[in-house]
């Protein structure tokens, strides 16, 4: 996974056109369920982060795709909740995993739509809450909501927290 992870970071290096279609693909694959558990690219998306310096990649388009991915993989996922229900628990790699559902359903009816917010930010919870949301019927409106605005923060945060990350690094790398 490691490898994958550094050949994707230096493909976007040498070919910065293609950073907000990957960033876009990398996203919808972390908030999808099943696929996320696979998939972990948020720190691709950290390292994506760290070449927005001056001259280098522009955040907008990046950070925009990212935020359209996440909403996307986390819309799919409340649609796969809503339409399978508690068979998505025997589905692979879900059935290798039991706890993840039960959690996430505590996590749900512990917070209601902030949980949506919440969980973005939080490894196995990120794909699991949305299924959750969609196998216990939270309402459409108030999932796409809280869905589509983490989604942009989660993206924003990511890539900036990659830029702040370089920066701090090229500070003290100037002090040596």
């Amino acid at each position: 996974m490691e490898a994958y992870a550094h050949d994707l970071i230096a493909f976007v290096r040498v070919h910065q056109a293609w950073a907000a279609p990957l960033v876009l693909v990398l996203a919808f694959c972390e908030s999808l369920a099943f696929i996320s558990l696979l998939v972990p690219a948020w720190g691709v998306l950290v390292a994506i982060g760290m070449m927005m310096g001056p001259g280098q990649i522009n955040f907008w388009p990046v950070c925009f795709a990212g935020g359209l991915g996440a909403a996307l993989g986390d819309w799919l996922s409340y649609w796969l909740g809503s339409t399978f229900k508690h068979r998505v628990a025997e589905m692979w790699p879900l059935s290798r995993y039991p706890d993840l559902i039960p959690r996430g359903q505590a996590f749900v009816e512990k917070w209601g739509v902030p949980g949506i917010f919440i969980g973005r930010f939080f490894g196995p919870l990120r794909a699991s809450v949305p299924l959750v949301a969609g196998i216990f019927a939270m309402p459409y409106w108030h999932f796409q909501v809280a869905n589509f605005v983490s989604a942009f923060v989660w993206s924003a945060v990511l890539l900036l927290f990659g830029d702040i990350l370089s920066r701090v690094t090229e500070w003290i790398w100037g002090l040596f």
